[in-house]
């Protein structure tokens, strides 16, 4: 099939590698691509761990690299001039064979470097390939080499100074010593590879005795012999590393762990081959008689005592079957062939501009560091030598104790010119700088990730109290008059003239401790202290357990942490910053959990693949918003509040924000966070205990809406969270069931007495047809027309006024007067007379009720008075003041409604004893016993039952149920 013409800017795209510097840089391109390759390659990876070769600092130093068939993908194609160029250029370097397949397809790469002149980056000269995979077709290499002469010296920078250096067979054997932290190792290609390039790096690099550790076979002891002649002729001393028979240095490093101190047994127990004048006679490991059990020989010989490097010691014994021979031991180096000891952790010092490291005498300033680790992590790069920069006198007199440069720790290239400049200047080994920029980029790493990890967390860590805290918060939590003083300190902390918003607000954001938790929608006007409310109440709860956000996008809570929700408070500022997200906060509300599945990238493979996030609850909502058309949906999940906006309590505020410029405002400011750290310490101590409500099917409550369907949930809700925030004044119980034992608190009559207060008022607005701030605006213009009646002497209907004369009036914008009466038009509570084609606005009223009667509704609430006169035994408890009456707004207290019948009415009495011995519940404690009768699981049961009266599992939620219900039974 033909191929498509392809553009010149197309032909460009698709050749990845340039011809136009010459062969030398097209072999340095395409190692950089197999270099590439390896770092996103699992399988690649994973068999270089499987060797003990999986270090990135390793990989990255070398240049190791993996190819795997893709070279072909970076190439034109060759029905094209520039392909068919690029392809015999990569013939001609050896990469591809002359079938056009890749040389070293299969294979990990590692290149061979040729010698640096004038400081400029050394060239690639040669590779060597080890196939991955050992199930090769019969007659296929393992080991492979560019063609041509054996060209290069590895790892020819860490041979430069070292008085010894080891010489492996292999390049992975070679590898295998860096990677174990010898990093004076270079590596033959093979046992008859030892090369003159080779020969002359070892005479120049001042090495004085050569570590021969070919592997223990045939092949490799004729090797030795013939290196080791051959060093001798040049006046090297020789000494044979002796691994276990049949095994390499890698096989040997893999099987007895730790690899440091295995091959450092290996290193302290060398044989001498010639040359050097012997010292004390040792013993070293030469032949092994069992076979079957090599490694515990050796292992064997790792136990023993440290010694100094390169010093004899003894490290077999003859019962493990290991042939004793005389040996001269090596004598004391200058430089130890062990690596050097681990260097303590570096002193660490970071703020927001700059992190700070010091290894040894080395200081490192690290500034631009990102926020989120990605593919690049380009910053900038001081080190200085602690002395010099201690001392700018003598800096300036070196006139070089620094260096500073820019770039990409995650670029090997960069790193590596980086740390020669660096060790020129401050005058020191290139491979100590090097070193240092690996510990460097793995302690970045681990910064930026503390650092995202805690801007991701919206969940501050809870502050420990002491002795003398805790003792207060408990007596505060046991003070009679809990409720009392919560209000009263709502107004000393700052909040003027709200102390019923306040109570409920402060009992919602209690509720986030039980299992489905009320929320709260905070409407009025701008200005009227909505923003005000909300944050005096948050700051009476612990930072720990509230997240506080402006806004939030329509996913951003689907990917929050698991448990950074559950049981605690979400609290937006403004409703309009979160409309994007009101879906998310219904579900969240109303199931208790957010779950989404999102296409997103496999690290380890590049593949999309589908991932679930999951956010748990249950969580308590905190919402504001001036507007007064809000989500339906979202409104009748929520209690709603509305803030007074009345012209007496603008003069409240007024006077308040007065009184905080005087001495006596100061003293109260300075009051006011110990009061908050009182109630913060105070909710810590509230456990979420089990609360059940023993009164629960006598409550009525109105049945003519749907939606009482969730204002009788909120009205439960709010009665356990008074009880829970009484838990420290109340009995503990226990349930035992199927061994489990579950603590609860009940219901008493004090806490629905108090919760149909609030909720007359709370929940009576939910019925209100018409938003508080219109009502006002309706009872604005109900007066302005009376007088308007008695100044004219007209009738009502006869009464007109104009948005002109109403703005005057209420003191109001003139898009808030709009927005208002076309409520009220709309609602046929005002009728527009004329108003059109450029005349003036006029209206009418026609409301002719009473305002005082229509808003906020009764909600059908039975009277506490009648369940007492019902429960006689209720009158035992303690008498507190708990009982007596709280001063909050007005009573709205309602009369008791016939509502349809209750489940008490229809059920007989049970018998608990039989349900214990049916093994339903285990105990009920404490217990004591009188004649009555108990409804329990849809059966009738008479027997002994308490005088406190059986807790009744119906008076928790209908929602949490069933969830109570299989928690109890097992």
């Amino acid at each position: 099939m033909a191929t498509g013409k392809l553009s010149a800017g197309k032909l460009r795209t698709a050749q990845s590698f340039s011809l136009a510097a010459g062969d030398q840089e097209l072999l340095d391109q395409v190692i950089d691509f197999y270099h590439t390759t390896l770092k996103s390659s699992p399988e690649a990876l994973e068999y270089l761990e499987k060797r003990g070769l999986g270090s990135m600092e390793l990989i990255g130093h070398f240049r190791l690299g993996y190819a795997n068939r893709t070279l072909a993908y970076r190439l034109a194609p060759k029905q094209y001039k520039a392909g068919a160029e690029m392809r015999t250029a990569l013939q001609r370097v050896g990469i591809l064979r002359d079938s056009g397949h890749e040389h070293f397809n299969g294979s990990i790469v590692v290149p061979l470097f040729g010698a640096s002149a004038d400081g400029a980056p050394r060239a690639v000269v040669g590779a060597y390939a080890r196939k991955l995979l050992d199930n090769l077709r019969a007659g296929t290499p393992k080991h492979l080499y560019l063609p041509g002469p054996h060209r290069g010296v590895f790892n020819r920078e860490g041979l430069e100074g070292q008085p010894e250096i080891i010489l492996c067979e292999a390049l992975i054997d070679a590898l295998t010593f860096w990677a174990a932290g010898y990093r004076n190792v270079t590596s033959c290609y093979g046992v008859n590879g030892m090369t003159d390039e080779l020969l002359g790096a070892l005479k120049a690099c001042g090495a004085q005795r050569i570590l021969i550790a070919f592997d223990r076979d045939e092949a490799g002891d004729r090797g030795t012999e013939a290196v080791s002649k051959r060093l001798m002729a040049e006046g090297l001393d020789c000494f044979r590393l002796l691994f276990p028979k049949g095994m390499d240095a890698n096989a040997y490093a893999c099987t007895v762990k730790p690899t440091e101190k295995s091959l450092g047994v290996v290193i302290r127990s060398a044989q001498w081959l010639g040359q050097g004048v012997p010292a004390v006679t040792t013993h070293a490991v030469s032949v092994i008689r069992d076979e079957v059990a090599p490694v515990d020989a050796i292992a064997q010989a790792v136990a023993v005592e440290n010694a100094p490097p390169l010093a004899a010691s003894s490290c077999a014994a003859p019962e493990v079957g290991i042939e004793i021979e005389p040996s001269p031991t090596l004598p004391e180096p200058p430089a130890a062939a062990m690596p050097e000891p681990p260097d303590a952790d570096p002193q660490h010092q970071a703020d927001e501009r700059q992190v700070n490291l010091t290894f040894g005498e080395r200081r490192y300033r690290v500034r631009g560091l990102p926020t989120q680790l990605a593919e690049a992590l380009k910053v900038n790069v001081l080190v200085t030598l602690v002395a010099a920069s201690t001392d700018p006198a003598s800096q300036l007199a070196d006139g070089g104790a620094l260096h500073v440069d820019t770039l990409d720790l995650y670029q090997a290239k960069q790193r590596q010119v980086f740390a020669k400049s660096a060790a020129a200047e401050l005058r020191v080994e290139e491979h100590i700088v090097q070193r240092d920029l690996g510990r460097l980029l793995l302690r970045l790493e681990q910064v930026i990730e503390e650092r995202a990890k805690a801007a991701e967390s919206p969940v501050a860590a809870p502050a420990a109290m002491t002795a003398a805290m805790t003792q207060e918060a408990l007596a505060f939590l046991r003070d009679e008059a809990l409720f009392e003083q919560i209000m009263a300190d709502v107004e000393r902390v700052g909040l003027v003239g709200e102390p019923h918003n306040a109570l409920v607000a402060y009992l919602a954001c209690v509720s986030r401790k039980l299992g489905s938790p009320l929320a709260v929608l905070i409407q009025s006007t701008s200005a009227a202290g909505k923003s005000l409310l909300m944050d005096t109440v948050l700051a009476l709860v612990p930072p720990e357990d509230r997240v506080h956000y402006s806004a939030m996008t329509g996913q951003s809570l689907f990917y929050l942490g698991e448990t950074d929700l559950k049981h605690r408070i979400l609290a937006i500022a403004e409703e309009e910053g979160v409309r994007q997200a009101a879906y998310a906060l219904k579900v969240l509300q109303s199931q208790g959990e957010l779950t989404i599945a999102s296409t997103g990238k496999d690290p380890a493979t590049g593949m999309l693949v589908t991932q679930q996030y999951r956010v748990e609850g249950p969580v308590m909502l905190f919402l504001t918003t001036t507007a007064i058309d809000v989500d339906e949906e979202l409104v009748n999940r929520c209690l709603v509040l509305t803030i007074n906006e009345s012209r007496e309590q603008t003069r409240r505020i007024l006077a308040r924000q007065r009184s905080g410029r005087t001495l006596a405002g100061l003293v109260a400011t300075n009051e006011a966070e110990s009061i908050r750290q009182r109630h913060q310490n105070a909710q810590r101590l509230l456990r979420p205990l089990a609360v059940v409500n023993p009164y629960a099917e006598e409550l009525t409550f109105l049945d003519d809406r749907t939606r009482m369907r969730r204002d009788h949930a909120k009205y439960l809700t709010l009665i356990e969270a008074i009880t829970l925030l009484r838990q420290h004044q109340r009995e503990i119980k226990t349930l035992r069931q199927a061994g489990a034992v579950i603590e609860y608190i009940e219901v008493t009559l004090a806490d629905i007495a108090l919760a149909n207060r609030l909720a007359h008022e709370v929940l009576g607005r939910s019925l209100d047809e018409l938003p508080p701030q219109t009502r006002r605006v309706l009872g604005m213009i109900e007066t302005f027309v009376d007088e308007c009646m008695q100044q004219r002497s007209v009738l009502r209907s006869d009464v007109r006024f104009t948005r002109r004369e109403l703005r005057a009036r209420c003191g109001m914008s003139d898009a808030a007067i709009r927005v208002h009466l076309e409520r009220l038009v709309a609602m046929e509570y005002v009728r527009l007379v004329t108003g059109k084609n450029g005349q003036r606005f006029e209206y009418e009223l026609l409301f002719d009720g009473d305002l005082n009667t229509s808003a906020p509704q009764r909600m059908g609430l039975i009277e506490v008075a009648a369940l007492r006169a019902a429960h006689p035994e209720s009158l035992s408890t303690t008498p507190t003041s708990q009982d007596q009456t709280l001063h909050l707004a007005p009573s709205l207290q309602g009369a008791r409604t016939d509502l349809a019948g209750t489940s008490q009415t229809e059920e007989s009495p049970g018998n608990l004893g039989e349900i214990a011995v049916q093994g339903e519940i285990d105990a009920i404690e404490p217990e004591t016993a009188r004649c009555g009768s108990v409804a329990m699981n849809g059966r009738s049961h008479t027997g002994i039952v308490s005088s406190t009266r059986v807790p009744v599992l119906s008076s928790l939620l209908a929602a949490d149920r069933d969830s109570v219900t299989a928690a109890i039974t097992g």
